[in-house]
């Protein structure tokens, strides 16, 4: 195995699935010869050449239109949208068109695509560039909304929502791309769609998170073992469309309390789901008010904003330990 850190096991994903299926395509700004803003697509336009990794224009909605199009046609295309935060340019192309073709056509006609997305804070980038917008996504039915959290899994995902026949909204958060390698098999390997992991065992409290959070609640993990004795167990949900409410639900059942964290805004976010979720599945098991630590309802973060809006360690070892003293 090698060791390699999110962009370059992203890379690594998308050579092999070209390598392996002609069918596949790569398209976006800047993602040919430039290798993409943040270069998870470099080198790809040297190997495969402009037919099968296109630079595209500066149109969000052209980009998705496209590949809709390619889709239908039986192409499978991947796109990269270089922030989250431009992405309302092209949601009606994803919304009303690439989500419904299925049912649509009657199974006719599948949408098989990605939309790749880097989304959330840490990076201290400007507006429009660190927004945490996975909420709009995991509610259209007929998309799949992955959110990975580290290079080994966010490349086997990766390869998943390539192969999957319906269209995969794919958000790799920014502030993970260069954060910390793990070793990546060279083989190819491929997680299922709509199963989180446990990324730590505990017994007398649930966090939940996906992407950037998983590794701040890991470390509010380790600051409650330390500090108060307390044995959290971490929840990785990699996908939150669908939603695998089965391991949530287990666990919880198990520990009896439970803290969301996520990036979107509070309100309406996907923690008050994953909350009526656990109500729904292990409302006789809870021993605490479920918990959800988020970003602070505000317009927009970025800059010197970004450190108060966006969850960190301190505050989730505040909202756990709160639940365990209910």
């Amino acid at each position: 195995m090698v060791k390699l850190n999110m962009v370059k096991a992203l890379n690594l994903a998308l050579l092999q699935e070209m390598e392996r299926d002609p069918d596949v395509l790569v398209l976006g700004e800047d993602v040919g010869v430039d290798g993409g803003v943040f270069r998870v697509t470099e080198d790809l336009h040297r190997t495969f050449g402009g037919k099968r990794v296109i630079d595209s224009p500066l149109a969000e909605a052209a980009i998705v239109g496209t590949a809709v199009g390619m889709a239908l046609y039986g192409l499978k295309p991947v796109c990269e949208i270089q922030f989250s935060g431009f992405a309302f340019q092209c949601f009606h192309q994803i919304e009303n068109h690439a989500a419904r073709y299925r049912q649509r056509t009657q199974g006719r006609f599948h949408c098989q695509m990605v939309v790749r997305m880097p989304y959330g804070g840490g990076v201290r980038a400007l507006e429009h560039h660190s927004e945490s917008e996975e909420q709009f996504y995991a509610q259209v039915p007929g998309l799949k909304l992955v959110v990975p959290s580290g290079p080994r899994n966010a490349r086997a995902l990766l390869v998943s929502a390539i192969r999957d026949p319906d269209p995969v909204i794919f958000f790799e958060a920014k502030a993970l791309y260069h954060a910390h390698k793990e070793e990546v098999p060279e083989e190819t390997e491929a997680l299922p769609i709509g199963q989180a992991r446990v990324a730590q065992e505990g017994r007398d409290l649930t966090l939940i998170a996906y992407g950037a959070m998983v590794r701040v609640a890991l470390e509010a993990a380790e600051v409650l073992r330390a500090e108060d004795g307390a044995e959290a167990e971490v929840i990785d949900l990699l996908t939150l469309s669908p939603l695998d409410r089965e391991t949530l639900v287990g666990s919880v059942a198990k520990t009896g309390r439970a803290v969301v964290v996520h990036e979107a805004p509070r309100s309406f976010g996907p923690g008050a789901e994953i909350a009526a979720s656990l109500m729904e599945g292990a409302f006789l098991a809870l021993e605490a008010p479920i918990r959800r630590v988020a970003a602070v309802d505000v317009p927009w973060v970025g800059f010197a904003r970004e450190k108060a809006s966006v969850p960190d360690v301190p505050r989730v070892v505040a909202a756990a330990r709160e639940t365990l003293a209910f």
